[in-house]
């Protein structure tokens, strides 16, 4: 029997809209479970642990960003930005996640596929699929920082990431693996 007739959907719709508020420090199961009404130990009838919630979490950020064929790097590259950007501490979420071996591949697999479009073996295109994937993430996880720092009022004056920034740096991987296919 679900609890208090929540669904897993449930469940998640409310922990995103903890991390979206509160960000990942304070979306515990206690709180949670507070927000559903209901006990601590009910959510455990739809994900065994934080780790599974938060790898769900992960799939439905990530989600966003499929649609249509995968053909280029940079739209996809673009596309998981965005999809991260969505929600607050989203690509804490989703690299945590991925480092635990949880969670979809899709970000790795559109990011790959639009490699192997561009002419890229297997290897290279999830090699250089698993660079993007790093790239971008690190790059959201510093804009996030920034973003949070910024609405506290702890840097002035400060100029934030651009897109020319995130572009040039997806250039100099996408001529990296154009200069080692030609090697």
């Amino acid at each position: 029997m679900a609890p208090r007739g929540h669904s897993a959907d449930d469940v998640a719709r409310t922990a995103l809209r903890i991390l979206d508020d509160h960000g990942l420090p304070d979306l515990s199961m206690r709180r949670l479970a507070g927000a559903l009404d209901v006990q601590p130990s009910a959510l455990y009838w739809h994900f065994p642990n934080k780790q599974a919630l938060l790898a769900e979490l992960s799939d439905r950020i990530v989600g966003r960003m499929s649609s249509g064929p995968a053909t280029d790097l940079a739209r996809e590259a673009h596309a998981l930005r965005d999809a991260l950007l969505a929600w607050r501490d989203g690509a804490e979420v989703v690299s945590s996640t991925l480092a635990m071996g949880l969670g979809s591949s899709l970000a790795h697999d559109r990011l790959a596929a639009a490699l192997t479009a561009a002419g890229f073996d297997a290897d290279t295109a999830r090699r250089g699929a698993t660079t993007v994937l790093h790239y971008v993430l690190g790059f959201v996880w510093h804009e996030q920082q920034r973003l949070q720092y910024d609405s506290a009022g702890a840097r002035e004056g400060a100029s934030g990431l651009e897109t020319d920034d995130f572009d040039f740096g997806l250039d100099l991987i996408a001529a990296g693996l154009h200069a080692r296919r030609r090697v």
